[in-house]
């Protein structure tokens, strides 16, 4: 068993390997907790830029579903007429400078869930190591957006932001210790605004993002395919990302048999993944993974993850956020 995986089995319990990590914890906690207070003494400088941020994030280590509930986000507003803007690190890039994710931007370069966001959602998307300036030149290249969302950066206070969304998945908070001994980048309860369940059995008190798959696959150039039509054929799933489990079960659930599946690591590059021709498979994965895979493999279907955001969890959202779309507050993007 690797690393990660024993990691990920110490953080279910508070078991002998949990307490024994536990005294590095104390050391982490202490760390955040002095950098916190310096970010609220002003020691450390806050930017500000003069549309509102929402940053989408979470307080346990992994994958949680932030991407696709960004992307509902972003299409909510979008709905309604609202310009909006994607701002994010690109966990896993190449590159180390601000820049803009085009159409042929290559997601080695930029990302893979910076490629899918704007693939999918047709938004400007800008990733930085430094969140302010991504914001920044979002801005100065778009002026007319109005909102920007930031995914990821709920520990990244370099930033303002003016509303945040903590995510967990059906994990919760595991055994509630800090890094190493437990998930937590901080520890929880914290202050947001708004929690979100992306899991289907939340551990706690929270709105609820209801998650599924598309009823069809996406080829490369654009095309969509009936699952329906995919009964019977002989499949490879791939799926190379936090839980891959997830997708071949509700893969299973929308009626498909898997002749084979592959769970290969979060953000795996696919330029070193190779298939067994003569098996004559048809592969299936991930709109995340097909960002990566469609330039080694042009005839994989992607199935698009379906996230429908509650009702109550949406008016909360636009109650908050409305008013500053219609009066938006005096701002700088001067540091402060």
């Amino acid at each position: 068993m690797g690393l990660e995986a024993t990691l990920l089995r110490t953080w279910r319990s508070r078991g002998a390997l949990a307490w024994l990590l536990w005294p590095l914890s104390l050391l982490y906690g202490l760390l955040g907790g002095l950098r916190n207070l310096l970010y609220r003494l002003n020691w450390l400088p806050t930017g500000r830029v003069p549309v509102p941020v929402i940053v989408v994030g979470n307080v346990v280590a992994g994958g949680s579903g932030k991407t696709p509930v960004v992307m509902a986000l972003v299409r909510h507003w979008q709905a309604r007429g609202i310009a909006v803007g994607v701002i994010s690190r690109g966990y896993g890039r190449s590159s180390t400078d601000c820049r803009e994710v085009l159409p042929d931007s290559l997601p080695a370069e930029v990302g893979d869930e910076p490629a899918l966001v704007h693939r999918s959602c047709q938004v400007p998307v800008f990733v930085a190591r430094q969140r302010l300036e991504a914001a920044q030149a979002l801005l100065a290249r778009y002026p007319q957006t109005q909102l920007i969302v930031c995914d990821d950066g709920l520990q990244h206070r370099a930033l303002h932001r003016d509303l945040e969304i903590c995510i967990f998945d059906d994990r919760g908070v595991g055994n509630g210790f800090l890094l190493p001994a437990g998930p937590l980048r901080e520890a929880w309860p914290r202050p947001v605004d708004l929690v979100l369940h992306s899991g289907a059995q939340p551990a706690f008190a929270g709105f609820r993002a209801r998650r599924s798959l598309a009823d069809y696959a996406v080829q490369a150039d654009g095309r969509r395919r009936p699952l329906s039509s995919l009964q019977g054929t002989p499949l490879l799933a791939l799926a190379a990302i936090a839980q891959p489990q997830s997708f071949f079960t509700m893969l299973r659930a929308a009626g498909l048999s898997l002749d084979q599946t592959q769970a290969l690591p979060d953000h795996y590059d696919f330029d070193s993944w190779t298939r067994i021709e003569h098996l004559r498979q048809t592969v299936i994965c991930t709109e995340k993974d097909a960002v990566k895979l469609w330039r080694h493999q042009p005839d994989a279907l992607a199935v698009p993850l379906v996230v429908e955001l509650e009702a109550g969890f949406l008016a909360a959202l636009d109650q908050r956020v409305d008013p500053w779309l219609s009066s938006p507050p005096a701002r700088t993007s001067a540091l402060t």
